[in-house]
């Protein structure tokens, strides 16, 4: 029983050890008055996504669509937003391609870019910061957040730690 309960705590230190360490690397101090406020990297849609660089992930069962990430445009930001190219296909048969973000420290998403026909990226007419909802029907962006980019809160390190978490399907430290 005190073995289990010092399992539980040592658990609780390194994520929250974990935690601090993001804030200082991302400059997410919330509660440091003199910090500087957060401000968002300007970027560009990465190259169109090709089928050979898709990593599928899981959603939820209320859902027929297929989800995929790209795993050549999977980033990590020095403001802490993970970016990368959401493929989904529809259980009508479309494709959507967008470029988006999520900012872990608030659960928040964006969409930057929307993908046309002929590859070629559109600018997003509605690209603001959203909360991201674990709702049963399009729950993608809570799928990626909480199972995948954003374990506790706290954005993954690198692009190959988020392709290691797509690969197995969930990240070590998701909850």
């Amino acid at each position: 029983m005190c073995a289990k309960r010092l399992l539980g705590l040592a658990g609780t230190f390194c994520l929250l050890s974990g935690v601090g360490l993001a804030q200082a690397q991302f400059g997410l101090r919330q509660d440091d008055p003199d910090a500087p406020p957060w401000q968002e990297e300007v970027v560009e849609p990465p190259a169109y996504p090709e089928e050979a660089n898709l990593l599928p992930f899981y959603v939820s069962e209320m859902t027929a669509h297929r989800f995929f990430i790209d795993g050549t445009s999977l980033s990590v930001g020095k403001d802490g937003v993970v970016r990368y190219v959401l493929v989904v296909r529809t259980a009508g048969g479309t494709t959507n391609v967008s470029f988006e973000g999520i900012r872990c420290e608030t659960r928040e998403f964006r969409i930057y870019a929307t993908g046309r026909g002929d590859r070629s990226w559109a600018k997003a007419r509605l690209s603001e910061w959203r909360p991201i909802e674990n709702k049963p029907m399009n729950r993608h962006h809570a799928a990626l957040s909480r199972d995948l980019f954003c374990p506790g809160g706290v954005p993954i390190a690198s692009p190959a730690e988020g392709r290691n978490a797509l690969k197995l399907g969930k990240h070590p430290h998701a909850t």
